[in-house]
């Protein structure tokens, strides 16, 4: 089973590279952050032309989360099930597995209140984790907007004071883990920066100026099947490309 997160920054504006992305790294199953899209716009007409059934949680122009399976969707769920009005996370069962795609709130600044509400999505995407079926592998992905640690970030000195590297945060993911989960890509390979999202000003990507924000977390019944992790830094090349590159898990089950 192959397993990809992906933030594609518009699904309008990149469909065609999404497209042809799928054709060529033929992943089962995607979670996409950030299409842009209501759920009357979200192609999935052509994506199951593609081979691919979905389930999308739209918001117009802002955020958008979707899943793109080959094994089937059940047994859907948009939101965490109160009155957060932001479309940021889908969850389904895959086959066998329960997947959840994830766009957490950006945070703006330690003294902006979006900080207090992304924070707080954390503490209710754990919450929701923590209840799970313990019987039932699950995939919680997607742009978490935190770097685990400094070791993420190309260079945490120009970060201070900053989110996406504040102690809070960094917690929260702590307290997600806690539940059961393991960060793949860093269990993999600890000792790799896997940057999965650059700054488009800057020359950031060609320069190396890069994030590890794009993260799959995996119970230990899936980690003891992982074969492969990495991050497909050729689709944040070429021409309109997103600002992340996806973020892709391979198991052998």
């Amino acid at each position: 089973m192959k397993v990809a997160t992906w933030n594609v920054n518009s699904l309008t504006a990149r469909f065609a590279r999404v497209e042809a992305w799928l054709a060529t790294r033929n992943p089962d199953v995607v979670l996409i952050q950030e299409t842009k899209q209501n759920d009357t716009k979200f192609p999935t007409k052509e994506l199951a032309d593609l081979g691919y059934e979905s389930a999308h949680y739209g918001q117009g122009q802002w955020n958008g989360v979707a899943i793109l399976s080959k094994l089937g969707i059940e047994d859907v769920a948009r939101g965490f099930g109160d009155d957060d009005p932001e479309a940021r996370i889908i969850a389904a069962t895959c086959g066998d597995v329960r997947v959840v795609s994830c766009y957490v709130p950006n945070g703006r600044a330690l003294d902006n209140p979006h900080y207090v509400y992304k924070l707080q999505w954390l503490e209710k995407l754990r919450d929701l984790v923590a209840a799970r079926d313990a019987n039932q592998s699950i995939v919680v992905g997607g742009d978490f907007n935190v770097t685990p640690t400094d070791f993420d970030c190309y260079d945490p000195s120009l970060f201070i004071g900053a989110t996406h590297v504040s102690e809070p945060e960094r917690e929260a993911l702590r307290a997600l883990e806690a539940t059961g989960l393991t960060d793949l890509t860093r269990a993999l390979h600890p000792d790799e920066p896997s940057y999965s999202w650059w700054d488009y000003r800057n020359g950031s990507f060609h320069r190396g100026w890069g994030l590890r924000i794009d993260l799959l977390f995996v119970d230990e019944a899936l980690l003891a099947k992982a074969s492969a992790s990495y991050v497909d830094r050729d689709e944040r090349k070429g021409e309109k490309p997103s600002d992340h590159a996806p973020v892709i898990g391979e198991f052998s089950l």
